[in-house]
């Protein structure tokens, strides 16, 4: 088609010649994996590529029929940001303090169960990054590395730890006692799992503790040959702080060791043995976070457990501003769930939040890529969190307020996307 005109002549070398630009190839590998992951959804992907499917699902899956891990995206998807503009954003502080230590971003890594199951070195390689990135870092009483040997493998980071009230007290005692002689500032007490959440997704996949060699977890494994060369080379997987063999399956242990008869009376107990910082993790109603500051919390963690006990309760993002108007003179509020990007890290603490913990989004990274990928997921987190302060017109955390966000009503839907239909530029 003719043009009007436009005078048209041969292109010439000397006028194409800037526009032409070959990207040096990259080696391959998981760091070239890594480096080209650009949110924690492409960490997510190169997780679900790299691990059996039973070992992704334990990490990705929620309760029932996770309601509550959708919902926990949706409220963070509905958050709606209200920027300031002309202001002088060229130097962003992101760091704060977190029970009394300061950490580099309002950012702690929760604890979870299990983890050399996700990445052969496990706890050790997320505490690592953790001090590495100057960000507090919880041990869980489910862990499978021990309380001694975490603190040896990251002897100057700030660790948490987190502990379950089993029937046998003494023996939750000599845990407390155990973390406060090697060094953890915090102690965190989860309340919500009197029993173990419905896992639909780890009861079809025929999980076990440690993973059994069944006909179905070996065709599983077999595609994944480093997960499993790296399962068999290294030390068995197991709890570390069981003395003795547990039982194989994660709802039988809960019912064997944990004890259900937990009241807010213990919380008295706990806060006379435990010197330092005390954390009441799984608050979900205002009258439940009042009776814990009342027994001594000095933070509190509106949590449902990522969705992974009760399925369809209330979403902890959403609860938040009550909480903040009843007790936020007089406790630390902490929150987790459906934390995936550094803009929901800055809404919640805008929303009166003193940080966010996470879980899943770094064991994406860890199973993506051991510590490094660990170190890429805190990255990415970090990045957003300052491009979204600057765009947002905030230089410091504690200019984070709730006049800077409101949620929406009828909050947009933001499903997870299947794995199979996604593409991404990480491979």
């Amino acid at each position: 088609m003719r043009l009007a005109g436009l005078d048209r002549r041969l292109p010439r070398w000397r006028d194409v010649r800037p526009l032409v630009s070959f990207r040096t190839p990259r080696p391959g590998g998981r760091a070239a994996g890594l480096a080209a992951a650009a949110s924690i959804d492409d960490l997510r992907v190169l997780a679900y590529r790299r691990a059996p499917r039973a070992v992704f699902d334990y990490v990705d899956g929620g309760a029932g029929d996770e309601t509550s891990l959708a919902r926990a995206r949706e409220a963070f998807a509905a958050v709606e940001f209200r920027p300031r503009v002309l202001r002088n954003v060229a130097a962003v502080d992101l760091s704060t303090t977190i029970l009394g230590r300061r950490a580099t971003m309002p950012l702690a890594f929760g604890p979870t169960g299990f983890t050399r199951m996700m990445h052969a070195a496990g706890e050790r390689a997320v505490a690592r990054a953790a001090a590495r990135e100057g960000l507090p870092y919880a041990l869980s009483t489910m862990g499978t590395t021990s309380i001694e040997d975490l603190a040896a493998a990251a002897p100057n980071g700030t660790r948490w730890f987190q502990l379950y009230v089993w029937h046998d007290r003494a023996r939750s005692q000599d845990l407390v006692v155990r973390a406060h002689q090697a060094g953890y500032s915090a102690l965190i007490v989860t309340v919500d799992v009197p029993v173990q959440g419905s896992r639909l997704r780890d009861t079809r996949n025929g999980l076990t503790i440690p993973p059994a060699l069944s006909l179905r977890n070996l065709a599983g494994m077999a595609r994944h040959p480093r997960w499993c060369f790296d399962a068999l080379t290294t030390e068995p997987l197991n709890f570390a702080t069981f003395d003795r063999a547990a039982p194989n399956t994660l709802s039988d242990l809960v019912a064997t060791m944990f004890d259900a008869t937990v009241t807010f009376d213990d919380l008295d107990w706990l806060r006379a043995t435990w010197p330092g910082r005390l954390v009441v993790k799984g608050l979900l109603t205002l009258a439940d976070v009042t009776e814990a500051v009342r027994h001594g919390a000095d933070a509190v963690v509106l949590s449902n457990h990522g969705g992974r006990q009760l399925d369809r309760t209330r979403v902890p993002l959403e609860f938040l501003p009550s909480v903040v108007d009843k007790v936020g003179d007089h406790v630390e509020i902490l929150i987790d769930g459906g934390v995936r990007n550094g803009a929901d890290v800055v809404a919640a603490v805008a929303l009166g939040a003193r940080a966010c913990l996470i879980g899943r989004a770094y064991l994406y990274g860890l199973m993506a890529g051991g510590e490094a990928g660990v170190v890429r997921a805190t990255e990415l987190l970090r990045l957003d969190a300052m491009r979204t302060m600057q765009l947002l017109g905030a230089r410091t955390v504690a200019e984070l307020d709730a006049s800077m966000v409101c949620q929406r009503s009828g909050p947009a839907s933001h499903p997870r996307v299947a794995l199979s239909e996604r593409r991404s530029s990480a491979n």
